[in-house]
């Protein structure tokens, strides 16, 4: 056991690497030339982006398309600490409100959701943020640790902030975009059939559109991408954040610590979220293209590694029971806490809250 434990070690010292790196090439279950559909995006309120596929363009043959966006691929991910094989790795906190349970792998803002803040944890979270922000993440990791390797902002209170580890994303090189037209057609001729009145007006009209009952036309719509230069995901978990997580105190403690978030985090790290991501877009592993994996250190040097995702685990596992998982809990979300909440109430020497941003599935 000590021995496994040891085996990441020279990773959490400071002459470690800055962090581990994997670039994973993709192709559509079609083949390199199918045609694939990235996420759209609603258009900016400025209209510098009209809405549709995120595709920045270099040249006119050269451009990147996002696939999925870190936040997504982070979204995707994180779940998998709920499956049975993986669940005693962190404490399963769960949140019920009304008829709906929320365990804390689905909150929008991990750690920091409205809906852990304005429960019985309201406390422990407090203190935990705030022993993050003087170098001390344990309390937390008791309680929440995937938001020490996914990231957190506490942005309605403490505003501590606890960077991603692991940042992954899928792009797509030199797309060529399609465009699609439909039409739909009803099944009886509603109004022609005297079955509804002539329509009288816009609102009407649009009702009936809406509700399926006329002939809708949809001409030159996003119709997927051919990614002529391949797609590719490059994930990243950066070591050198993850070693100031524990800083000063008890070095042994802090040693269980890293160890354990090091686990968690490596077991995240070696799942790799491709595969159905969404309608028409099934990625799975370039059969050509194999696999890097490599250490990148402060000085610059790559050296090739090599992880398989059951020794990761099973490194997670140890670490796991060397540092001791937090508790499960069930709690409920308290309405009166959640009053204070929208009122400003509470503690006056917090910072005015800033608007935050919400966690994103795209």
């Amino acid at each position: 056991m000590n021995e496994l434990l040891r085996k990441f070690d020279t990773w959490l010292q400071d002459a470690g690497p800055a962090a581990l790196v994997v670039r994973e090439h993709l192709t559509p279950v079609e083949g390199p030339d199918g045609v694939l559909f990235p996420p759209t995006f609603a258009a900016s309120q400025d209209g510098t982006f009209k809405g549709g596929y995120n595709v920045d363009h270099f040249t006119e043959t050269e451009n990147v398309c996002l696939i999925d966006s870190v936040g997504s691929q982070a979204n995707r991910i994180e779940p998998l600490f709920a499956k049975a094989e993986y669940a005693a790795l962190i404490p399963q906190i769960v949140v019920r409100a009304g008829e709906k349970t929320v365990n804390l792998l689905e909150a929008g803002h991990r750690a920091g959701d409205a809906i852990v803040r304005c429960s019985a944890l309201q406390e422990e979270l407090q203190t935990g943020f705030r022993a993050v922000q003087n170098g001390d993440a344990a309390l937390l990791a008791k309680i929440a640790p995937t938001s020490l390797v996914f990231g957190a902002w506490d942005s309605r209170d403490t505003q501590a902030k606890l960077p991603r580890l692991i940042a992954s994303t899928i792009r797509a090189f030199n797309v060529r975009e399609l465009t699609r037209s439909a039409q739909f057609v009803p099944a009886a001729e509603y109004v022609a059939a005297g079955l509804l009145d002539e329509s009288a007006d816009k609102k009407t009209s649009d009702a009936y559109a809406e509700r399926g009952f006329v002939h809708v036309p949809a001409s030159s719509t996003p119709g997927g991408v051919i990614a002529t230069g391949g797609i590719r995901r490059d994930a990243s978990l950066h070591v050198a954040a993850l070693r100031l997580l524990a800083v000063g105190g008890n070095q042994s403690d802090a040693l269980k610590l890293l160890r354990y978030i090091l686990g968690l985090a490596l077991t995240a790290f070696t799942y790799s979220p491709s595969g159905y991501l969404r309608q028409g877009c099934n990625l799975v592993l370039d059969p050509d293209r194999p696999r890097e994996f490599a250490e990148v250190y402060g000085d610059g040097r790559r050296v090739a590694a090599t992880l398989t995702h059951t020794d990761a685990v099973e490194y997670a596992r140890a670490a796991a029971n060397d540092f001791g998982v937090g508790a499960n809990r069930s709690v409920e979300f308290d309405k009166e806490q959640a009053r204070k909440d929208i009122a400003g109430d509470g503690d006056k020497s917090k910072k005015k809250p800033r608007k935050s941003r919400s966690r994103t599935t795209e």
